[in-house]
């Protein structure tokens, strides 16, 4: 599959990958200023964005996605940070073709398997029957039923659009992705990865426990955790500016 991707910047190639519902328009801050370093390009996913959907939906799929579109840029030396389900991708493709990548970044996302932990999520998305709205006002007032979090709501409405007149659809093939949800919440392959690896964790996450460091460090020896303050999942856009510092600190030395 060719994947959907949007570039800024020149030299040594940082690749951005968004996590579970997002898409690579999340990342357009951050990419800003890596762009004043890197030649950087943002990624949608298979049924993310503006990529194509499918009903294969994998990691060891969207690892030969990545692929793919690394062979078809010519990238070598590749700076790859991946966020949340990306981090977990990108964690796969080091494991599988670690003689892309210079540096591995992973944001908020252990090697663990994860429980179920989107059910209020996937209800709202069952609840919004988009061919009787007219409005995106009404998908939002359908989520806050489900979700607190005004943050979390304004990150799924923007996968919202306008199709054509009158006609709202989704930027994401939530079918596939909710069929997909106990691949997506899989452990990683007992592997050992010898690249350069940054994990960030927020603090205020509950994804990267510190009991999960003896493992983590296990399959990623050359290694180093940082925990942002108040941060949560959501590190990039919670704490822009200490994570963009992190990134850059890593990367750069």
């Amino acid at each position: 599959m060719e994947l959907y991707y949007r570039e800024m910047g020149e030299g040594q190639p940082l690749v951005i990958l968004h996590g579970l519902f997002g898409f690579s328009d999340n990342w357009q801050t951050q990419a800003k200023k890596f762009s004043e370093f890197y030649r950087v390009i943002l990624v949608d996913l298979r049924n993310h964005g503006h990529s194509p959907w499918s009903s294969d939906f994998s990691y060891p799929i969207m690892v030969e996605d990545l692929v793919t579109l690394f062979e078809k840029l010519e990238l070598q030396q590749v700076i790859l940070l991946g966020h949340s389900m990306g981090g977990k991708v990108a964690m796969h493709l080091a494991q599988g073709y670690p003689e892309y990548l210079q540096k591995l970044i992973v944001v908020d996302m252990g090697v663990k398997s994860y429980p179920m932990h989107h059910q209020h999520i996937l209800e709202a998305f069952n609840r919004i029957d988009l061919s009787s709205l007219s409005a995106r006002s009404e998908a939002e007032s359908i989520l806050k039923q489900f979700i607190d979090s005004e943050g979390v709501r304004q990150f799924l409405l923007k996968n919202l659009y306008w199709k054509e007149k009158g006609k709202l659809s989704w930027r994401l093939n939530f079918p596939v992705l909710e069929a997909a949800m106990p691949e997506i919440l899989s452990a990683l392959p007992e592997d050992e990865v010898l690249i350069t690896t940054l994990f960030i964790r927020g603090a205020l996450s509950n994804y990267i426990l510190d009991e999960d460091i003896p493992v983590i460090e296990s399959y990623f020896p050359d290694s180093t955790l940082v925990s942002i303050e108040n941060a949560g999942h959501w590190v990039h856009a919670e704490s822009p500016d200490d994570f963009v510092d992190c990134v850059l600190g890593f990367c750069l030395r």
